[in-house]
């Protein structure tokens, strides 16, 4: 089956939310929707889709803003890893901390752990731990299609000098995701533009001291 990922670009700090589905079927799974709930909405109805669930890369306040009201409209559930509850619960005192008023700290219906994988209806996604810009950051390989919030971007990689980051287990995370990962997927990153891991183990400046731990 064919993968499509639509990215809806929301809120002030210019987060891409990613709504996927599949070309036989009206299901979608959205990924980080960070704000805008109504772009979002009016991209699934564009295509005539229909979202059965909500998960998470991490709980940072530009990739949630979104998720309250969209399982309000939609009644479905919302996917984070348990490690992320202490970044989830800080939501409402970092929004205001940003400017951005008054939100509601959205609740989750199923918390991972380490599991490899969730299986929604036809969605097969591989979890791939990746901690390090926050405690409980996991990537979501959904066929050729990684999903990294903040963990990797073009050109750069996730700061961790925000509460319950890390940059030695960053580090590590970065080395896991490159060894467990085929490096042709297609990365689809919290900000900014997609990229491959290919590329990136090649061009971006902050991998060069971790090649050669990279099978």
């Amino acid at each position: 089956m064919n993968l499509n990922v639509e990215t809806v670009v929301t809120g002030p700090f210019q987060e891409n939310s990613f709504i996927a589905w599949y070309a036989e079927s009206t299901d979608a799974v959205i990924v980080d929707p960070g704000d805008d709930a109504h772009l979002i909405i009016q991209s699934l109805e564009e295509h005539q889709i229909i979202p059965i669930a909500i998960v998470n890369t991490h709980a940072h306040l530009d990739h949630i803003g979104a998720v309250q009201p969209l399982k309000d409209k939609y009644d479905i559930p919302f996917y984070l890893h348990s490690k992320e509850q202490l970044i989830l619960n800080a939501y409402e005192d970092a929004c205001k901390m940003f400017g951005i008023g008054p939100r509601e700290t959205p609740k989750v219906d199923v918390w991972f752990n380490n599991a490899p994988f969730l299986n929604i209806n036809t969605f097969k996604i591989q979890l791939i731990q990746t901690p390090g810009h926050t405690p409980g950051g996991t990537c979501l390989e959904i066929d050729n299609h990684l999903f990294v919030g903040d963990t990797l971007f073009r050109g750069s990689v996730g700061r961790t000098d925000l509460p319950g980051g890390d940059w030695g287990t960053l580090e590590s995370s970065l080395v896991h995701l490159f060894n467990s990962v085929n490096h042709d997927r297609i990365v689809h990153s919290g900000h900014g533009s997609d990229t491959t891991l290919k590329f990136e183990l090649k061009e971006n400046p902050f991998l060069i001291q971790l090649k050669d731990k990279v099978n």
